[in-house]
């Protein structure tokens, strides 16, 4: 198995929204990015986020990067 199949980054996006009464459009527009960009990383198929796009996303949900993501095995 390549070494990026070994292991699975899980975004909770979607959980963290629906936990705040939020939209992604809504979060796009407060972190001043487009809502696709914010699809493919809810969608989990980001290959790569930026620290200022994670530090903004934190900042407007009121949470930590761990929460957002977090490590799983296969």
């Amino acid at each position: 198995m390549p070494p990026e199949e070994s292991h699975r980054i899980e975004v909770h996006l979607d959980r963290l929204l629906a936990e705040r009464g939020m939209t992604l459009s809504e979060l796009a527009g407060r972190v001043g990015v487009t809502v696709a960009n914010l699809s493919i990383l809810k969608n989990g198929r980001a290959k790569a986020i930026r620290f200022s796009t994670l530090s903004a996303v934190c900042r407007e949900l009121g949470c930590q990067p761990g929460d957002l993501l977090t490590y799983g095995d296969p």
